[in-house]
């Protein structure tokens, strides 16, 4: 179905279709981009300012709804549908990449985005899809990802603010009846109600209101000041809470409920959330990850050059997925055969998709493997004692222990070193 999306020749112009029943042909309304950028904002009639909301509105791939054309083989039909999924954004990314793209081609290169683009427009694009900024072009594989998301994050921010609408509503709620309340009590003292007898009845009633509730009003005061106050988080944010990696599910006045990375369903009151740290990686700049490892004492300093080199080669190679500016440490040397060293890196992005944070170390440890085998780096344990007594019938030198050193390799295999005796 995906492949059906989008089967016009890629041209200067942005180009949506769409078809008139009533004549029962396809009408084609463009947009000249080249005119649409020397337009200057304060100088677009409203006509012109009609037009273009017309034909943007109108369209398959609309900026305000994210809309998918969905065409009907049997009837020839297409009609205007929101992007409510990860399959309709992947089906838009190959329409995207279809009318973009040069017919047969595989890439979106920097020439096609000229023609819908400035240089530096350009420039500023290339960086949002892996792999564009050192190749100059554009894999369809890096534009479905790019888009799904920005489709998965669109619909965190429609949660986030769903979310915090009814908040508000809520406490809308609240304030109005507390508002009633005054009312009431102004009423009755403007005419002149409010004795002596009816204001200590209204005062004994506060009294007991604030015995049975005042736990509660104190826990619903902490939710308001930590959902509008403090707002340590939004939904869709991978949080850390108690050591638990978390992603909010949803916000309000006095619960905000978490999904674990089992999908189980956590709910936590918000006046328990206020006095606890929270981490937030959606919030977090670019975030750093480090790689232990340990190799033999023995290991030449040459060899360790030709490590580093190779770490930096690798990283450098990928500035997409790493930044500049890691380090090789050396942490420690254990029992004089082994020495502790760590990489120490840091990503592009920080790990609110912890599953791109997880592929990229992967990568990253199957490398150093590599560049273990190629250097033939190895670690090998220290060798060590064992004693053999022989006990039963034989020479009267038989009663004596073998002591032999045994070595282990870094496969686990033992070897006999040394062997010598000793009398008991």
């Amino acid at each position: 179905m995906a492949e059906m999306v989008g089967k016009t020749a890629s041209t200067g112009q942005l180009s949506f279709r769409r078809l008139n029943r009533e004549k029962d042909g396809e009408k084609e309304e463009v947009i000249d981009v080249d005119k649409l950028k020397k337009m200057k904002q304060d100088k677009v009639s409203a006509w012109t300012m009609r037009g273009l909301i017309h034909v943007i509105r109108s369209s398959g791939l609309s900026t305000i709804s994210d809309s998918l054309e969905n065409f009907k083989e049997d009837e020839g039909e297409q009609k205007d549908k929101e992007i409510n999924s990860e399959w309709e954004a992947k089906a838009a990314a190959y329409r995207i990449f279809k009318n973009v793209a040069k017919p047969g081609s595989r890439y979106i290169d920097e020439e096609d985005l000229l023609r819908f683009m400035s240089k530096e427009e350009v420039e500023n694009v290339l960086p949002l899809f892996e792999g564009a900024v050192e190749t100059g072009k554009i894999k369809r594989k890096s534009l479905k990802n790019w888009l799904v998301k920005v489709y998965l994050e669109r619909k965190s921010l429609v949660h986030s603010l769903n979310d915090t609408k009814t908040a508000v509503d809520e406490l809308n709620k609240l304030a109005s009846a507390m508002v009633l309340v005054i009312i009431f009590i102004v009423w009755l003292l403007l005419m002149g109600f409010l004795t002596t007898q009816v204001l200590v009845f209204i005062s004994s009633q506060l009294l007991l209101a604030v015995f049975m509730f005042g736990n509660t009003a104190k826990t619903l005061f902490e939710a308001i000041i930590f959902v509008f106050v403090m707002h340590p988080f939004d939904v869709g944010d991978r949080c850390v809470i108690d050591g638990v990696q978390m992603i909010v599910e949803e916000m309000n006045i006095l619960t905000t409920v978490f999904l674990r990375y089992d999908n189980e369903k956590i709910f936590y009151p918000n006046s328990v959330l206020a006095i606890k740290p929270i981490s937030n990686f959606y919030r977090s700049p670019d975030m750093s990850d480090s790689v232990e490892f340990a190799i033999d004492v023995s290991t030449s300093m040459d060899t360790i050059a030709a490590l580093k080199a190779r770490i930096k080669a690798y990283l450098e190679s990928r500035p997409q997925h790493w930044r500049a500016g890691h380090s090789v440490a050396f942490k420690s040397i254990e029992n004089v055969n082994k020495m502790n060293m760590a990489l120490y890196v840091t990503h592009t992005i920080n790990f609110q998709n912890y599953g791109d944070k997880s592929s990229r170390r992967s990568e990253l440890v199957l490398e150093l493997k590599k560049i273990f085998h190629d250097l033939n780096i190895t670690y090998h344990l220290l060798p060590q004692d064992v004693h053999l007594t022989y006990v039963g019938v034989g020479p009267p030198d038989a009663d004596k222990e073998v002591m032999m050193a045994t070595s282990f390799d870094a496969d686990g295999e033992a070897s006999l070193v040394e062997p010598r005796e000793r009398e008991r």
